[in-house]
């Protein structure tokens, strides 16, 4: 059986290159992994694609990589009201952005991860989001094509794995991050809890340990906002 727990924050995410596409899960502040993001903070990558619902609550979540001018282009839904350095930033040029209605985000995601090259939707159809997409009218309806959104790695949060891998998620926190747990080359998870084997009723399991592919644990780094 390969070993996925990794010893710390640090060694976790060491190899993630500069350039690299990231997929970070959470929403509202719920289910952000924020010790990850400390850790890769901390590595001093550069020029990262991040893809996220959200762009940062000041310096909690992905404000810190703002920051630090860590990004270079995001894929988001809602960057939110308290982003300030992703404002900053994208103020200043020093970072693109796409924004992509929040429902189509985890569709694309969700096409990612089942191998799909695309699908067809209504939403976007003549605005600002429907530039450079294919349209065809289906049904008797205008629609564009989406693509799918994948990504190298993927940082997310759950509340508790055992040593396979297999997660659970506490509350809102079952929100990106297993869409994007599926959607990636290589998830990495942070976790209250590393459980025996056998402890998960298989029914509660909602990431199986086949998505995911390093675990480690990590507890106390919350931010409200």
């Amino acid at each position: 059986m390969k070993q996925k727990i990794s010893p710390s924050l640090d060694a976790v995410v060491a190899d993630i290159p500069d350039g690299a596409r990231i997929m970070f899960g959470g929403f509202g502040g719920a289910g952000f992994p924020n010790n990850l993001i400390q850790a890769l903070s901390r590595k001093g990558i550069k020029e990262i694609t991040a893809i996220s619902n959200n762009c940062g609550t000041r310096e909690g979540e992905l404000g810190i990589m703002f920051k630090n001018g860590q990004v270079r282009h995001v894929i988001a839904a809602f960057p939110g009201p308290h982003s300030n350095y992703f404002q900053e930033c994208y103020a200043k040029g020093e970072v693109t952005c796409e924004l992509v209605p929040q429902g189509i985000l985890c569709e694309r995601m969700r096409a990612a991860a089942a191998g799909l090259l695309g699908f067809y939707t209504t939403v976007g159809v003549g605005t600002e989001v429907a530039n450079g997409k294919e349209e065809r009218v289906i049904d008797g309806k205008r629609c564009i094509l989406e693509k799918p959104i994948h990504a190298d790695f993927a940082l997310i949060k759950a509340e508790k794995a055992d040593e396979l891998g297999n997660l659970t998620y506490r509350l809102a926190a079952r929100n990106f991050n297993p869409i994007m747990a599926m959607a990636a080359s290589t998830t990495i998870v942070e976790v209250d809890e590393i459980v025996p084997v056998g402890s998960i009723e298989p029914e509660n399991v909602i990431t199986p340990a086949i998505f995911v592919h390093r675990i480690v644990q990590a507890k106390g780094l919350r931010y409200a906002g």
